[in-house]
């Protein structure tokens, strides 16, 4: 497989008048082309300043990043931010109209992806019509109409409840892996991370650093929700629990 992303060392330093503040530390990883990657740890840990960092919101302290020059990054945030005045077709093209890429071909394809994946009802429908699982949907099809290769997620169903979660948990899962996409995923939900993911990252409390990396190899994988009753499931669950030390 080819490695598409490559981080050495990477550092975060948040400065103010009267201190600063080590948020990343020595955070070195790589990922190959088609693998989901979830990042967990301690609650304010710095999970997302490392996504930002990564997608270029903020900017690093030190360290490298390198990318294959075929990646293309797209963000998928925690909110779903999608325009209410908007209907769903033009929310999903509102990437495309940026980037001035906007044609009769990306419009095509982003309507083939609505189509593909549950929306094709709902096109010209506006968000408030919408469920919770059904609004990230959206924001996962506006986030590929930029025809990104590699696909970075912010806590993207922590505002869904427990249902919800499971069943849009499944369809982004499938729908990444039939558009033969990379995931890096942000999650304070270890289940979702090891449901959903070939490896899981677990950070330290601040300043974040690697404390340890699984690789998830369940013995039947397959969807999220099913992956979740694989008998070492379990295993990792305990493990990372255990490494990540809520009680701390």
């Amino acid at each position: 497989m080819n490695n598409i992303l490559e981080t050495k060392n990477l550092k975060k330093i948040y400065h103010t008048e009267k201190q600063e503040t080590l948020a990343v530390e020595d955070f070195s990883f790589n990922i190959n082309e088609g693998e989901f990657v979830a990042i967990v740890g301690p609650s304010g840990c710095g999970k997302s300043t490392i996504l930002s960092i990564l997608c270029g919101l903020e900017s690093k302290s030190d360290g490298e990043i390198k990318l294959n020059k075929n990646t293309k990054i797209g963000y998928m945030l925690q909110q779903d931010s999608l325009f209410e005045w908007r209907n769903i077709l033009s929310n999903c093209l509102l990437g495309l109209e940026i980037n001035k890429s906007l044609n009769q071909k990306t419009k095509k394809k982003v309507i083939d992806l609505l189509n593909t994946y549950g929306l094709k009802d709902f096109i010209y429908s506006y968000p408030d019509n919408l469920s919770g699982g059904m609004r990230q949907r959206v924001a996962l099809i506006r986030t590929l109409a930029t025809n990104p290769n590699l696909l970075l997620l912010d806590e993207p169903f922590s505002a869904l409840d427990y249902q919800s979660r499971l069943a849009i948990s499944d369809d982004i899962y499938n729908i990444l892996r039939k558009e033969k996409k990379t995931m890096i995923m942000v999650t304070h939900d270890i289940a979702e991370a090891i449901s959903m993911c070939d490896k899981v990252i677990v950070l330290t409390s601040r300043p974040a650093k690697i404390k340890s990396i699984y690789n998830i190899e369940l013995e039947n994988k397959s969807t999220p929700v099913n992956n979740r009753k694989d008998k070492k499931f379990s295993y990792y669950y305990d493990s990372i629990w255990k490494d990540i030390d809520y009680h701390v």
